[in-house]
């Protein structure tokens, strides 16, 4: 099955979900979902970088439920300073910057065995993650058109681009560091699924009947 799948204020955000269909108690289909959100949240940050991109959502990020309650993403660890950043899970609800952001969502299928890596990657970072800084130089490499690669270290879409890389979702075909929103919206498997402002998805957000929580496996090292 093949999967669709910049900014720091913004946010792209993957979301991987496990719905099992049943009638009458039996299990008839399973189906895993993944979700891109994009969004802008307007800080002077995001509005510098937009004087470059020209794009509406500049940040990506990754999460495993529909209803946003397990993100992913490198970003700011502190709301107050935009210069210290890395791995960060992100609270949408009460994130002042995030809950107020307009968004995009979008929707595509992975498979059991594409989920497993998705969730083992994630961890294997999520163990490390004070060893992985924001990839400020790499940023500055974007805007130029030169890749520039740093070990333990990414850009949102920079990360949201190797999950999908590494779990034989989407082989790109430029060099991940070069990867923006805007290219991830590009992807014609993804599907939009919702369009607007993102505390009005939070509050109107109650079609999901089942999701699987993040439950990770062990990392052989």
């Amino acid at each position: 099955m093949s999967i669709l799948s910049f900014s720091y204020d913004s946010v792209c955000i993957l979301i991987i979900e496990y719905v099992s269909l049943t009638t009458g108690g039996e299990n008839i289909m399973t189906v895993n979902k993944g979700y891109i959100l994009l969004t802008d949240t307007g800080t002077l940050f995001t509005k510098l970088i937009k004087l470059y991109t020209k794009k509406p959502y500049n940040h990506a990020s990754i999460a495993l439920d529909s209803k946003l309650s397990e993100v992913y993403s490198f970003g700011r660890k502190s709301v107050k300073n935009p210069f210290i950043g890395g791995f960060v899970k992100e609270d949408i609800k009460s994130n002042r910057l995030l809950n107020k952001a307009e968004c995009a969502i979008f929707s595509f299928e992975v498979t059991d065995v594409q989920l497993v890596k998705m969730k083992r990657y994630i961890q294997e970072i999520a163990s490390q993650k004070e060893q992985y800084r924001y990839n400020f130089l790499g940023l500055f490499g974007f805007i130029i058109n030169r890749p520039i690669k740093r070990k333990k270290s990414f850009f949102c879409s920079q990360f949201v681009a190797s999950v999908l890389k590494e779990s034989n979702i989407i082989d790109f075909d430029k060099p991940l560091s070069l990867i923006a929103p805007n290219d991830l919206q590009q992807v014609a498997n993804f599907q939009l699924v919702y369009l607007g402002n993102l505390i009005d998805y939070n509050n109107n957000n109650d079609d999901v009947k089942c999701r699987l929580p993040l439950q990770f496996d062990p990392v052989s090292v």
